[in-house]
């Protein structure tokens, strides 16, 4: 084994430097660096990365508030409308309540009044009838004919003044 040879030590010592000195040299100057930079670019862009997602996080969370503060004027608004339209309505309804219930008081004292008219006329045909009715009984039992007046005064429940 030549490693083991004693006369060859000195040769492999210096061919072990110069490999060791040359690939420490290209190391150090060459590989080393571009890792490094490598590294170093990876870094910024994860930093700068992580600043972008922390900007765009707060205005999502800036647009989120906006939306909501916007869902809520809107839901103000529409209940404002709603409560004005409900308002209206309810005006309206009344107004035509008051239409409604003034046309049926009408309706009902007009109706009133042609029963009373009715209620009137059919007791004045009742009165008559029972004139009739009545001097027709006193001329069959008594055999004599009433006066209209006598016959009056008997139904109203009045003594007849002589």
């Amino acid at each position: 084994m030549p490693q083991l040879d004693v006369t060859t030590w000195t040769p492999q010592l210096v061919w072990l430097a110069i490999a060791f000195i040359s690939l420490f040299l290209i190391m150090r100057y060459v590989a080393l660096p571009r890792v490094g930079g490598v590294i170093e670019s990876r870094k910024k862009r994860i930093s700068d990365d992580l600043e972008t997602a922390q900007r765009f996080k707060l205005e999502t969370e800036k647009a989120i508030a906006d939306y909501e503060a916007a869902l809520a004027q809107a839901r103000a608004r529409g209940n404002a409308i709603a409560r004005e339209a409900r308002g209206k309505l309810n005006a309206e309804t009344e107004q035509e309540r008051a239409k409604v219930e003034a046309e049926l008081n009408r309706k009902i004292a007009d109706a009133e009044a042609a029963v009373a008219l009715q209620k009137k006329k059919a007791m004045a045909e009742i009165e008559k009838m029972a004139h009739g009715l009545a001097a027709e009984i006193v001329a069959e039992l008594a055999g004599i004919k009433p006066s209209r007046t006598t016959s009056k005064t008997a139904l109203a429940g009045k003594p007849e003044e002589e």
